[in-house]
């Protein structure tokens, strides 16, 4: 049918589309001339297919939460066979349209490329697959209204945020950033916890409550970490380029090392450290290096009162 055609007559008329539509092909010219190759567009990744491997990849390493109801001993093997495979296809697939961005090799190669991509990815489950159990244990331990280890693996958004992550970051590793940022903007729209897939984030990680939480790039978390909501490990300036971009890549966002707690709402700006064992309270702002061991609190306010109105 004619875009100026409709059930009510001319309708297309009545909106202008063809005026409209050949100025949105001119906008795009610019965008998809970036995006071609030999003629042809290139394809993006679809988020739909990122939500779809992401399911079957919790499925995958928690087949008893996220998988078939009702397995046997023998089925659970079976099921995360079966459940793998599957998703490494769709992924696989996904894999190959990133490349064609990055990669100017033929098409048999970028296929070689990206099943040997795919196939890491897949070696490093159980990798990941361990240091999760370390973050829902933490989560468990630290959360005195956990009443189970089940409850923390399905309803904690921060389990579901740091798995999101885990993902995220191994794809990060294989130089797939455009995959792994959609994997975490998938846990952000979920969860509201955006943790970016360059994050180094160590073993028993626990963030509670989670909403608002952002940690950048470059950020560096150790082990035993705890955060609570609207905790920003951010940056503190960006650096201008001498071509007058911003400069990429530089490490400009926090190290957090072992055993620290952060509060709700603290801000963590810049390189900055903050020492092992460490307690950042609520609601602090932070630019410069914390001492092992230290406490660091919002100032009291202080408030004098005189006798019979005298003063200093």
């Amino acid at each position: 049918m004619s875009i100026d055609q409709g059930s009510n007559g001319s309708a297309g008329a009545r909106w202008d589309l063809r005026r409209i539509v050949a100025e949105l092909r001119a906008s795009r010219g610019k965008s998809q001339g970036e995006r071609r190759r030999d003629g042809a567009i290139i394809e993006m990744p679809s988020r739909e297919a990122l939500h779809e491997i992401i399911d079957g990849l919790f499925a995958a390493l928690f087949p008893t939460h996220f998988g078939l109801a009702d397995f046997t001993e023998e089925g659970v093997d079976y099921f995360v066979g079966h459940k793998l495979d599957a998703t490494l296809r769709i992924m696989l697939h996904q894999v190959e349209r990133e490349l064609q961005f990055s990669s100017p090799a033929d098409e048999r190669e970028r296929k070689r490329r990206a099943f040997e991509i795919t196939h890491q990815f897949a070696a490093r489950l159980p990798h990941v697959r361990a240091l999760l159990e370390t973050d829902i244990l933490a989560a468990y331990q630290g959360d005195p209204a956990a009443r189970s280890i089940e409850e923390v693996r399905f309803c904690y958004p921060g389990i579901t945020g740091i798995t999101h992550h885990r993902l995220a970051h191994e794809l990060y590793l294989l130089d797939l950033p455009l995959l792994a940022r959609i994997v975490a903007e998938l846990a952000h729209s979920a969860t509201g916890i955006d943790i970016h897939p360059g994050a180094e984030i160590d073993a028993s990680f626990f963030i509670d409550h989670g909403t608002g939480v952002v940690i950048g790039e470059t950020a560096r978390v150790g082990k035993r970490v705890r955060l609570y909501q609207a905790v920003t490990l951010g940056a503190k300036r960006f650096p201008v380029g001498d071509n007058g971009a911003l400069v990429k890549g530089n490490a400009r966002h926090p190290i957090i090392e072992d055993d620290v707690v952060i509060y709700a709402g603290a801000t963590i700006l810049g390189r900055v450290t903050i020492g092992r064992g460490s307690t950042i309270g609520g609601n602090v702002w932070i630019t410069r290096d914390v001492p092992p061991n230290s406490t660091v609190t919002q100032a009291l306010a202080r408030g004098d009162a005189f006798d019979d109105g005298g003063g200093i």
